[in-house]
């Protein structure tokens, strides 16, 4: 028995509704560009304003400041110390099962 099945083409796309399309994304494009832009612009301003307030802070109290870098600083190299320690805890005790084994 043959399967009675219709074959309907897509309809032909509307160029109204298309030129609609474009002109809609590119109106949406531009928003976003001036929206970027305008939140770029102020997230400059804040940051160079933190920057200015923090070196004007410094400046008021340079003990504190150095004290606060070099503690900083400590916990970088604290944090590296601790990374590395961990990292080589790891590669001793993989060469160390290896070599266990190639004893026996």
């Amino acid at each position: 028995m043959a399967d009675d099945t219709t074959k309907t083409a897509a309809p032909a796309a509307d160029p109204s509704l298309i030129d609609s399309a474009i002109s809609t994304a590119e109106s949406a494009l531009d928003t976003a560009l001036t929206e970027s832009k305008s939140f770029l612009s102020k997230a400059q301003e804040t940051l160079t304003n933190a920057a200015e307030s923090a070196v004007a802070a410094a400046k008021e109290h340079p003990i504190a400041a150095a004290g606060i870098a070099a503690g900083a600083a400590a916990a970088v190299a604290g944090a590296a110390y601790g990374a590395s320690r961990l990292l080589s805890d790891d590669d001793t005790a993989t060469t160390g099962s290896k070599g266990t084994n190639k004893k026996n």
